[in-house]
């Protein structure tokens, strides 16, 4: 639902003080730290089955927003228009932000697996914090050329992506006491604290399937 919201708000631009930034990067945030979760807690092999379960549901919301633009409007229509505007420029948009989503998602949590058992598990919230640093710089770049180069001018453009990459990064910083007690909590609770030594990083699989000694809860 954090995908579908951030791509339904992504074409309207909101100034915040001396920044400005398209409404959706103020909820895509939520996407990294549930996957920064998953992967602590269950591992890169289910992160990845969320990713393609957003990758799928946003599929279909642009599906159904194209057969809609497509069905015939009643004569005395006053708005269809208008709509069929915004769902053209919106189209963009979730292109846009499903191909940055199918790249940076997948890095996030795999650099949150490799760095959890290069730390042996040490250091969370730093981890938290190095995954979305690198993961929201490329989906920002990748998002911002995508959806809005041409329609407004390369300075705009730049000063736009390095706001959207500031804004993920603050919104991680200022979640993480509430990531990290989430995180510690559900572990407790499920008994689960799975490492990736073992794992195959292919985006395309959908094996979830984790041996005993991969759960490394104490």
């Amino acid at each position: 639902m954090a995908l579908a919201f951030a791509n339904w708000f992504d074409p309207r631009l909101v100034k915040l003080g001396p920044l400005v930034t398209d409404a959706g990067t103020l909820i895509f945030p939520l996407t990294y730290l549930l996957s920064d979760i998953i992967t602590e807690v269950y591992g890169y092999k289910h992160a990845r089955r969320a990713i393609w379960v957003g990758f799928l549901f946003n599929i279909l919301f642009l599906a159904y927003g194209q057969l809609i633009l497509n069905l015939p409007s009643p004569s005395y229509q006053t708005n269809n228009n208008m709509f069929a505007t915004i769902m053209a420029a919106d189209a963009r948009i979730v292109f846009a932000s499903l191909f940055s989503y199918l790249i940076a998602e997948p890095l996030n949590s795999y650099i949150m697996a490799k760095l959890k058992i290069l730390t042996q598990g040490r250091n969370m919230a730093l981890r938290f914090v190095a995954s979305t640093l690198v993961a929201a710089g490329v989906d920002s770049f990748i998002f911002g050329v995508a959806a809005f180069y041409a329609v407004m001018n390369n300075i705009n453009l730049l000063i736009l992506i390095l706001t959207m990459w500031l804004i993920k990064i603050l919104t991680e910083i200022i979640l993480l006491p509430l990531s990290v007690y989430l995180t510690k909590r559900i572990k407790k609770a499920e008994q689960l604290d799975i490492y990736d030594n073992r794992t195959k990083f292919n985006l395309f699989s959908l094996n979830a399937d984790y041996q005993k000694n991969d759960n490394h809860f104490q």
